[in-house]
Protein backbone atom coordinates (compact mmCIF):
# COMPACT_ATOMS: atom_id res chain seq x y z
CA UNK A 1 0.00 0.00 0.00
CA UNK A 2 1.04 3.51 -0.79
CA UNK A 3 1.37 6.42 1.32
CA UNK A 4 -1.71 7.89 -0.92
CA UNK A 5 -3.29 4.79 -0.48
CA UNK A 6 -2.63 4.64 3.68
CA UNK A 7 -3.68 8.16 4.28
CA UNK A 8 -6.76 8.28 1.65
CA UNK A 9 -7.97 4.93 3.65
CA UNK A 10 -7.34 6.31 7.78
CA UNK A 11 -9.09 9.05 7.33
CA UNK A 12 -11.79 7.44 5.36
CA UNK A 13 -12.21 4.93 8.32
CA UNK A 14 -11.97 7.79 10.58
CA UNK A 15 -14.70 9.10 9.93
CA UNK A 16 -16.92 6.13 9.45
CA UNK A 17 -17.37 6.10 5.68
CA UNK A 18 -17.55 3.32 2.83
CA UNK A 19 -15.17 2.88 -0.09
CA UNK A 20 -18.33 2.97 -1.79
CA UNK A 21 -19.74 6.07 0.04
CA UNK A 22 -16.49 8.07 -1.44
CA UNK A 23 -16.75 6.49 -4.61
CA UNK A 24 -20.17 7.94 -4.91
CA UNK A 25 -19.17 11.28 -3.51
CA UNK A 26 -16.32 11.25 -6.41
CA UNK A 27 -18.40 10.31 -9.20
CA UNK A 28 -16.24 7.23 -9.92
CA UNK A 29 -16.49 3.20 -9.35
CA UNK A 30 -15.97 1.71 -6.11
CA UNK A 31 -12.92 -0.11 -7.68
CA UNK A 32 -11.21 3.01 -8.42
CA UNK A 33 -11.11 3.89 -4.47
CA UNK A 34 -9.99 0.01 -4.10
CA UNK A 35 -6.82 0.81 -6.24
CA UNK A 36 -5.98 3.83 -5.02
CA UNK A 37 -6.13 2.58 -1.28
CA UNK A 38 -4.58 -0.12 -2.65
CA UNK A 39 -1.30 1.78 -4.61
CA UNK A 40 -2.12 0.56 -7.49
CA UNK A 41 -3.51 3.72 -9.32
CA UNK A 42 -1.64 7.37 -9.09
CA UNK A 43 -3.76 10.32 -8.77
CA UNK A 44 -3.50 13.74 -9.71
CA UNK A 45 -3.71 16.85 -8.18
CA UNK A 46 -7.27 17.74 -9.12
CA UNK A 47 -8.45 14.50 -7.73
CA UNK A 48 -6.45 15.28 -4.39
CA UNK A 49 -8.38 18.18 -4.20
CA UNK A 50 -11.48 16.59 -4.57
CA UNK A 51 -10.58 13.74 -1.94
CA UNK A 52 -9.82 16.43 0.08
CA UNK A 53 -12.98 18.27 -0.04
CA UNK A 54 -14.99 14.94 0.47
CA UNK A 55 -13.11 13.77 3.29
CA UNK A 56 -12.65 17.26 4.86
CA UNK A 57 -9.16 16.64 5.94
CA UNK A 58 -6.18 17.83 3.51
CA UNK A 59 -4.12 15.31 2.37
CA UNK A 60 -1.88 17.80 -0.61
CA UNK A 61 1.16 16.60 1.36
CA UNK A 62 0.85 13.30 -0.16
CA UNK A 63 1.89 14.77 -3.53
CA UNK A 64 5.54 15.32 -2.43
CA UNK A 65 5.93 11.81 -1.01
CA UNK A 66 5.56 10.43 -4.01
CA UNK A 67 7.35 12.55 -6.44
CA UNK A 68 10.18 12.33 -3.91
CA UNK A 69 9.39 8.56 -4.45
CA UNK A 70 9.52 8.57 -8.12
CA UNK A 71 12.45 10.59 -8.31
CA UNK A 72 14.82 7.96 -5.72
CA UNK A 73 13.21 5.02 -8.05
CA UNK A 74 14.81 7.30 -11.44
CA UNK A 75 17.60 7.95 -9.98
CA UNK A 76 18.33 4.15 -8.55
CA UNK A 77 17.43 3.16 -12.19
CA UNK A 78 19.79 5.89 -14.04
CA UNK A 79 22.71 6.54 -11.80
CA UNK A 80 25.08 7.83 -14.21
CA UNK A 81 22.29 10.57 -15.40
CA UNK A 82 21.61 13.47 -13.46
CA UNK A 83 17.71 14.57 -13.12
CA UNK A 84 16.47 17.74 -13.06
CA UNK A 85 13.10 19.13 -12.91
CA UNK A 86 12.12 18.44 -16.46
CA UNK A 87 12.67 14.63 -16.14
CA UNK A 88 10.46 14.69 -13.15
CA UNK A 89 7.72 16.72 -14.66
CA UNK A 90 7.81 13.99 -17.60
CA UNK A 91 8.06 10.92 -15.18
CA UNK A 92 4.39 12.34 -13.59
CA UNK A 93 2.87 13.26 -17.21
CA UNK A 94 3.56 9.68 -18.21
CA UNK A 95 1.86 8.20 -14.64
CA UNK A 96 -0.79 10.86 -15.27
CA UNK A 97 -1.48 9.51 -18.76
CA UNK A 98 -2.16 6.03 -17.91
CA UNK A 99 -5.28 6.20 -15.38
CA UNK A 100 -6.49 9.98 -16.84
CA UNK A 101 -8.54 10.37 -20.47
CA UNK A 102 -8.91 14.07 -21.87
CA UNK A 103 -12.60 13.46 -22.78
CA UNK A 104 -13.13 16.15 -25.44
CA UNK A 105 -16.29 19.03 -25.37
CA UNK A 106 -17.77 19.45 -28.49
CA UNK A 107 -20.75 21.56 -29.45
CA UNK A 108 -23.47 19.91 -31.59
CA UNK A 109 -21.59 19.65 -34.85
CA UNK A 110 -18.90 17.27 -33.56
CA UNK A 111 -16.17 19.42 -35.41
CA UNK A 112 -12.90 20.58 -33.29
CA UNK A 113 -12.91 20.00 -29.65
CA UNK A 114 -13.52 23.26 -27.82
CA UNK A 115 -12.16 22.29 -24.98
CA UNK A 116 -11.45 18.76 -22.50
CA UNK A 117 -11.89 17.66 -18.94
CA UNK A 118 -10.25 14.84 -17.50
CA UNK A 119 -11.91 11.54 -16.05
CA UNK A 120 -10.42 8.33 -14.49
CA UNK A 121 -9.72 5.81 -17.00
CA UNK A 122 -10.22 2.40 -15.54
CA UNK A 123 -9.21 -1.05 -17.37
CA UNK A 124 -9.44 0.98 -20.52
CA UNK A 125 -12.95 2.72 -19.99
CA UNK A 126 -14.46 5.24 -18.97
CA UNK A 127 -17.35 5.31 -17.26
CA UNK A 128 -17.96 1.74 -18.54
CA UNK A 129 -17.68 2.88 -21.99
CA UNK A 130 -14.77 2.28 -24.73
CA UNK A 131 -12.55 5.39 -24.07
CA UNK A 132 -12.83 6.20 -27.81
CA UNK A 133 -16.17 7.12 -27.80
CA UNK A 134 -16.89 9.27 -24.61
CA UNK A 135 -17.46 12.70 -25.18
CA UNK A 136 -18.99 16.11 -23.57
CA UNK A 137 -21.35 18.32 -25.54
CA UNK A 138 -21.62 21.90 -24.43
CA UNK A 139 -25.47 22.32 -24.28
CA UNK A 140 -26.00 25.03 -26.98
CA UNK A 141 -29.86 26.16 -26.53
CA UNK A 142 -32.49 25.98 -23.90
CA UNK A 143 -34.69 23.53 -26.00
CA UNK A 144 -34.38 20.91 -22.81
CA UNK A 145 -35.07 23.86 -20.05
CA UNK A 146 -37.52 21.58 -18.75
CA UNK A 147 -35.76 18.31 -18.29
CA UNK A 148 -32.94 20.74 -16.07
CA UNK A 149 -31.20 21.40 -18.82
CA UNK A 150 -29.74 24.59 -20.04
CA UNK A 151 -27.74 26.47 -22.27
CA UNK A 152 -23.67 26.02 -21.04
CA UNK A 153 -24.36 22.98 -19.06
CA UNK A 154 -22.34 20.33 -20.30
CA UNK A 155 -23.72 16.94 -20.96
CA UNK A 156 -21.49 13.75 -20.35
CA UNK A 157 -22.20 10.78 -23.36
CA UNK A 158 -20.94 8.58 -25.83
CA UNK A 159 -21.14 7.90 -29.02
CA UNK A 160 -24.18 5.29 -30.55
CA UNK A 161 -26.07 5.20 -33.24
CA UNK A 162 -28.48 2.94 -31.50
CA UNK A 163 -32.10 4.00 -30.81
CA UNK A 164 -32.92 3.58 -27.22
CA UNK A 165 -36.63 3.76 -25.29
CA UNK A 166 -36.49 6.82 -23.45
CA UNK A 167 -32.76 7.95 -24.01
CA UNK A 168 -31.81 11.41 -23.79
CA UNK A 169 -29.66 11.65 -27.45
CA UNK A 170 -28.05 14.31 -29.63
CA UNK A 171 -30.22 13.68 -32.97
CA UNK A 172 -30.20 14.87 -36.38
CA UNK A 173 -32.98 15.55 -37.94
CA UNK A 174 -34.25 18.14 -40.96
CA UNK A 175 -30.77 18.47 -41.91
CA UNK A 176 -30.46 20.58 -37.84
CA UNK A 177 -29.06 18.60 -34.88
CA UNK A 178 -30.90 19.18 -31.65
CA UNK A 179 -31.20 17.17 -28.39
CA UNK A 180 -34.37 15.28 -27.41
CA UNK A 181 -35.15 12.85 -25.74
CA UNK A 182 -36.93 9.82 -27.75
CA UNK A 183 -39.79 7.16 -27.08
CA UNK A 184 -40.48 4.34 -29.37
CA UNK A 185 -43.76 4.58 -30.23
CA UNK A 186 -44.08 1.13 -32.88
CA UNK A 187 -41.48 -0.52 -34.89
CA UNK A 188 -41.32 3.04 -37.36
CA UNK A 189 -42.92 5.65 -35.27
CA UNK A 190 -40.41 7.77 -33.00
CA UNK A 191 -41.83 10.53 -30.35
CA UNK A 192 -39.24 13.13 -29.85
CA UNK A 193 -39.70 15.31 -26.77
CA UNK A 194 -38.43 18.76 -25.71
CA UNK A 195 -39.61 21.17 -23.03
CA UNK A 196 -38.71 25.51 -23.46
CA UNK A 197 -41.02 25.82 -20.81
CA UNK A 198 -43.48 23.39 -22.01
CA UNK A 199 -43.89 20.04 -23.15
CA UNK A 200 -43.37 19.59 -27.55
CA UNK A 201 -43.59 16.61 -29.20
CA UNK A 202 -43.36 15.51 -32.81
CA UNK A 203 -43.59 11.90 -33.88
CA UNK A 204 -41.40 10.84 -36.68
CA UNK A 205 -40.23 7.88 -38.62
CA UNK A 206 -37.70 6.12 -37.20
CA UNK A 207 -35.81 6.35 -40.67
CA UNK A 208 -36.07 9.72 -40.47
CA UNK A 209 -34.10 10.66 -37.62
CA UNK A 210 -30.37 9.72 -37.16
CA UNK A 211 -28.59 9.57 -33.68
CA UNK A 212 -25.19 11.34 -32.72
CA UNK A 213 -24.83 10.39 -29.37
CA UNK A 214 -26.49 8.89 -26.01
CA UNK A 215 -26.31 11.80 -23.03
CA UNK A 216 -25.35 9.61 -19.73
CA UNK A 217 -24.89 12.59 -16.91
CA UNK A 218 -25.44 16.22 -16.59
CA UNK A 219 -22.90 18.75 -15.56
CA UNK A 220 -24.59 21.68 -14.29
CA UNK A 221 -23.32 25.19 -14.64
CA UNK A 222 -23.73 27.49 -11.80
Amino acid sequence: MSRIGEKVKSIRNSIGMTQKQLAKKLGVAESFVNEIEMGKKVINQNLIDRLSKVLGKDINDITMAFEEQVYKEEKSEKLSVKKNKEDVKEVWNEAFSSVLKNVPIYKYDMGRPVASKQLPLINNRVEGYAQDKVIYLEIEDDDMVGFRMVKGDLAFGHITHEIENNAVCLIEYNNKRSIRQIKKLDNSKLLLLSNRGSLMTETVGIKDIKVIARLDRLEIKL
